[in-house]
């Protein structure tokens, strides 16, 4: 037992292998595993873990930046001729060429998905900036009012015009979009602002809709005029595990992206001194695999996911070699 924890402790006092990370994800950029297929649909997701990663990594120069913008904006939604300024399409970015439909060859005033997709456009959009290309030269206005017909009547976002869910994720994409092109004309703020503050619960924790998380009880559905900052440092707080490492909701497991997003939140709320670092970065270590890369749970195999929260949590937790982040985007701070 003794040389156990010896051992472990030897595991906290170690360093990330920062080196060995770097060639997981420059493995990635040459040729995605197979095993991602299925996520076809979301290439550009895939890509931003990629890009933003190796730029909190510090390894930004090993990539040709130029040939990165050029394949984002090919992702790019453009009007047709035949669009009509109500059309309701959303000019932001696709998710992926497999479901960019040409006119010739379809109606594609009858494809309910042929058009951009909220968290393609802020994955575009980041991995843009993350590069150095000048927001500036996007027709950010067409993007961006075209983007405001997203927004519902109780202030939620979907992600596409037609046929999607509407829940905090898209409100958090939609201000994100916002805030990189450096105009809000494209979201109602109030009607966001009076979503997110209905979305808390009871307990303080916040849910994808009114009503959910972190327990489904007709006490979280009444609307709260204020955010309840005490009852969310309280339940961020508690949501640090015995293993060191965070967990999403009560009674789950502690897992990797959890050190990034409840993290995050305690380090917006000021409290980041009230987290046990060492015990986390024990646990966050546990999770780092020996081919690079970090795994959802303690030695299992590394995905993107979860090596991107994994390389931001340790951001978080200062790092050498690392960049510190910009928590309100998501990405390494850009000088």
């Amino acid at each position: 037992l003794c040389c156990e924890n010896t051992h472990r402790e030897r595991e906290r006092e170690r360093e990330m292998d920062r080196d060995r990370h770097v060639q997981y994800l420059l493995m990635m950029y040459e040729s995605i595993p197979s095993d991602y297929e299925e996520q076809e649909i979301n290439r550009l997701t895939l890509a931003y873990f990629v890009i933003s990663g190796l730029n909190i990594l510090n390894a930004l120069d090993r990539i040709d930046k130029e040939q990165v913008v050029n394949w984002v904006l090919s992702f790019q939604v453009h009007p047709s001729d035949s669009d009509s300024k109500d059309s309701r399409k959303f000019y932001g970015f696709y998710g992926s060429t497999t479901i960019q439909f040409s006119s010739e060859l379809f109606d594609t005033t009858k494809l309910s998905h042929n058009g951009g997709h909220l968290a393609s456009t802020y994955c575009a959009l980041a991995m843009l900036k993350t590069v150095g290309y000048d927001l500036c030269k996007l027709d950010s206005e067409l993007i961006l009012i075209s983007m405001k017909n997203l927004q519902q009547h109780n202030g939620s976002f979907m992600p596409i015009h037609a046929g999607a869910e509407k829940d905090l994720r898209f409100v958090y994409c939609a201000a994100a979009i916002c805030f990189m092109l450096n105009s809000w004309c494209g979201m109602d703020r109030e009607k966001a602002k009076e979503y997110i503050l209905s979305c808390q619960s009871y307990d303080g924790g916040f849910g994808l809709v009114p009503g959910s998380e972190s327990h489904d009880d007709l006490l979280s559905r009444s609307t709260p005029s204020h955010l309840n900052v005490s009852m969310l440092l309280e339940w961020c707080l508690q949501r640090q595990a015995a293993d060191g490492g965070f967990q999403g909701r009560s009674n789950k497991a502690s897992d990797t992206c959890y050190a990034f997003w409840i993290g995050g939140v305690l380090r917006i709320l000021g409290a980041q001194k009230l987290i046990d670092r060492k015990a986390l970065r024990g646990f966050l270590l546990t999770c780092e695999s020996e081919y690079g890369g970090f795994s959802k749970f303690p030695r299992k195999f590394p995905d993107l996911y979860h090596s991107y929260y994994g390389f931001s949590a340790f951001s978080l937790l200062k790092e050498p070699g690392l960049k510190p982040l910009c928590l309100a985007l998501g990405i390494a701070d850009i000088a």
